[in-house]
């Protein structure tokens, strides 16, 4: 079946709704990842004044990079199915583009060869691949996982195994699953003296997608290193605390409640998107683009979250405290109110960033 995205048009086995491209079983194509891929093209667009060549390691359809060459990039593909192979080149053809499909595993490619923007987009954990994609990317590395369960701690051994953290099941989950990942991920980078900064992050549709721009340098790798941590949390009363350290310091007690906390870690504090960028992925999203609305509407609700660790839900606060809801906007006008900066976040339509503590937040709307 022939399918159309962006200014592009190619041809897809028959499409069936899944976790990534590069299933390992058979050449597969997602259409729930349009947004991803909407975001990515907008990426490429913002940084082609520093950025020539991008590799889509797991390549299967050709579709991120037949819509890279689109936007002007060389580009390379790989992939150890060879007639995903086959497809990715055929697709560059029909659209009248050029660019490199190999037939390789890919960690052996990436080892031998530099690309500017460096795009893994696996089935399940990225993190059979991230070594080779540091050493790979001049750039930019961009990543994507689809194994949320075992990032947010849902899947608890498996978190551990994959990412060399203790993820926990918290309400705000999606953030740990990101955070869990950005951590593994700065780890990995900074092994290599490269410092790793996420310059824009989402969780969406059972995915977690990042950008990190990646500079040399053991100094700024070390500062990197320096925005990891852990965070403490009450699964109660929702009380949270994060510190920067790399050497966990527990508070087994919520301060609140008196109940028993969780603690997970190490994982990255630092700001997960740079919002001026953001502002500039979001002009380069284009009406061709099939989610450009949605595409959009996320961007600026990322661009304006705060630089909070964690995130609230409105919804599980008043479950907590037994009492019914008041409207979004009333209640986030009365934590501006009492003093406290607030931002809506895109993890959920009633979620939302704070530097007020519970404590805080239950004295200024109650």
């Amino acid at each position: 079946m022939e399918v159309r995205e962006g200014a592009v048009t190619i041809e897809v086995p028959e499409a069936r709704h899944g976790a990534s491209e590069g299933s390992g079983d058979g050449v597969f194509y997602n259409p729930v990842q349009e947004l991803n891929r909407d975001i990515t093209e907008a990426v490429l667009r913002t940084v082609a004044d520093d950025c020539e060549t991008y590799l889509d390691a797991m390549t299967a359809s050709g579709i991120r990079a037949v819509r890279a060459a689109d936007a002007g990039y060389a580009v390379t593909g790989c992939d150890i199915d060879s007639d995903a192979v086959d497809l990715a080149r055929s697709n560059l053809e029909r659209n009248g583009l050029a660019g490199e499909i190999h037939h390789r595993n890919v960690n052996a490619h990436m080892h031998e060869h530099r690309h500017d923007v460096v795009d893994l987009d696996p089935f399940g954990t990225p993190i059979p691949f991230a070594d080779a994609a540091f050493r790979s990317g001049r750039e930019y590395v961009c990543v994507t996982a689809t194994d949320t369960a075992p990032l947010c701690g849902a899947h608890f051994e498996s978190g551990v195994r994959s990412y060399a953290a203790v993820p926990r099941n918290t309400e705000f989950h999606a953030e740990m699953g990101l955070r869990v990942l950005l951590s593994a991920l700065v780890r990995t980078a900074a092994r290599y003296d490269i410092a790793a900064t996420p310059v824009l992050s989402h969780v969406s549709s059972h995915y977690v997608r990042t950008y990190l721009r990646v500079d040399g340098g053991a100094r700024a790798a070390d500062a990197r290193i320096g925005d990891l941590g852990y965070v403490d949390h009450c699964q109660r009363c929702l009380w949270r605390e994060a510190e920067r350290t790399l050497i966990a310091d527990p508070t087994t007690t919520c301060p609140n409640c008196g109940q028993s906390t969780w603690t997970a870690g190490p994982v990255w504090l630092g700001p997960a998107h740079n919002a001026a960028f953001v502002e500039r992925v979001a002009a380069n999203v284009t009406e061709s683009f099939g989610t450009a609305a949605k595409a959009r509407d996320l961007l600026a609700t990322i661009a304006g979250e705060l630089d909070e660790p964690t995130h609230y839900d409105q919804h599980r606060l008043y479950k907590r405290w037994g009492e019914p809801n008041i409207a979004m906007d009333d209640f986030l006008d009365l934590l501006r109110e009492a003093g406290f900066e607030t931002s809506r976040t895109h993890y959920g339509g009633t979620t939302f960033k704070t530097d007020a503590d519970v404590t805080e937040i239950a004295d200024a709307v109650r």
